[in-house]
C-alpha cells in the first residue's frame, strides 16, 4: 500500500483524525511544522505517514504456511536469471576500491 505523503491539500482528504495533546506536545509540533513552512496538520499527517511506511518495512518477522515457505525457499534457492544489468552490477568495481 503506497501512501502519498508528499505536498497533499484538504481538498482530498474525506476524513477526520482527532487526537489530544499536551500544550507542550501542540507547540513542539508547531515550531517544527514553522521550520519546514507547513501548516501543522500537513506536518502531522506527512510524518506519521512516513513512520508508518517506515514501520512497515523494517518488517522482519513475517509467517508463511507450509506450502508458501517451500515456494519462497524455491525462489531463494534458485539461480539468479542471466541479466545484463545484473552482470554489468557484479563486474563493476566498487566506487570505494
Amino acid at each position: 500500500m503506497q501512501v502519498d505523503s508528499g505536498e497533499s491539500s484538504n481538498r482530498n482528504r474525506d476524513v477526520t483524525i482527532n487526537i489530544r495533546a499536551h500544550q507542550q506536545q501542540r507547540d513542539l509540533i508547531d515550531l517544527a511544522a514553522q521550520a519546514l513552512g507547513k501548516n501543522r496538520s500537513d506536518f502531522m499527517m506527512e510524518t506519521a505517514c512516513r513512520e508508518a511506511e517506515s514501520v512497515l518495512l523494517d518488517r522482519r518477522l513475517f509467517m508463511l504456511d507450509d506450502e508458501k515457505f517451500q515456494q519462497f525457499m524455491e525462489l531463494l534457492d534458485a539461480p539468479p536469471s542471466a541479466s545484463v544489468n545484473l552482470r554489468t552490477l557484479l563486474n563493476t568495481k566498487a566506487p570505494w576500491e
